[in-house]
């Protein structure tokens, strides 16, 4: 059973990074023809001399489901135009917004909407961030993702090693300075034996009918080695993805022979990775800037 305490930080912790206020972008554009096909831009506060700045692509978490879109991390997205990134915040569709049969409440994700929006997403993003963001350099491209959010950011940095079949695979690299991923859903074996998100990764793959199919083409644990420069930051203290689903990642990747960075943060949880107001959120950004600069 989770200590008391510790669910009672965790509620403190979700109830500050949820009080700030949504931050407007500074442009939006269309990816496709679903209301949910659209990417907020936001231009660096502080553009420091000698031209462009990194683009930092944002995919929120929620755990792919319904009622959590993408502007409960619009603080996060302002925060790091602040740092003098351009930041693009994507949307995509997640699961229903109603409870289905013998659910507890909304399911997570699509198959395989989630999935075909994230990969339009960040194909189009080149073309979409070059008319609203001209200050973004687009050979410094860095993507972020937090919770089920970071599981799609990993995601999008392995479609070049998709199974052959999958639709989204790409025929190469994609051309990415790095990823940082927040507390990410990384393992999907280990998040379903720790019962994460109340079962969202089965959810997300159609239900546990499908997800040993499935799980090649949407585990990022499955997805390895990337060549693809890779950070995950993870509070120790998290009871929303526990610390362990990181570690069976970097585990994985090390057997793969790819090293990947993990930072333990000492008495975080899972939300002041995004909450612009703890000191967890300036590692992010410091994390991302190792990448992107």
């Amino acid at each position: 059973m989770t200590d008391p305490a510790a669910v009672e930080r965790d509620a403190a912790e979700a109830a500050s990074a949820f009080s700030h206020p949504a931050v407007a972008p500074d442009a939006t554009a269309a990816y496709g023809e679903h209301p949910d096909h659209v990417v907020d831009f936001y231009a660096p506060r502080a553009e420091p001399p000698g031209g462009p700045v990194p683009l930092v692509v944002i995919l929120h978490g929620g755990a792919w489901r319904a009622p959590y879109d993408r502007q409960h991390i619009t603080p996060l997205a302002d925060f790091l135009a602040r740092r003098g990134f351009a930041v693009a915040n994507v949307e995509y569709r997640r699961g229903s917004s109603l409870p289905h049969q013998n659910a507890d409440g909304p399911v997570a994700g699509r198959w395989p909407e989630t999935f075909d929006d994230v990969a339009a997403a960040m194909d189009a993003l080149p073309g979409l961030a070059a008319a609203a963001l001209p200050q973004a350099d687009l050979r410094r491209v860095v993507v972020t993702g937090h919770s089920a959010g970071g599981h799609l950011a990993l995601w999008a940095a392995a479609r070049h090693v998709l199974p052959h079949d999958s639709p989204w695979r790409l025929p190469s690299p994609p051309m990415l300075r790095g990823v940082v991923a927040l507390a990410p859903i990384a393992d999907f074996a280990v998040a379903e034996e720790l019962g994460v998100c109340g079962g969202a990764s089965a959810q997300l793959l159609g239900g546990e009918e499908y997800f040993a199919d499935r799980l090649p083409y949407a585990d990022p644990a499955a997805l390895l080695p990337t060549g693809i420069a890779t950070a995950v930051v993870q509070g120790r203290d998290d009871i929303v993805v526990p610390q362990q689903v990181a570690e069976a990642y970097v585990a994985a990747a090390a057997k793969a022979g790819e090293m990947v960075g993990l930072t333990l943060l000492d008495g975080v949880g899972h939300f002041p990775l995004i909450d612009p107001a703890a000191d967890a959120c300036a590692v992010v950004s410091e994390e991302i800037a190792q990448l992107a600069w």
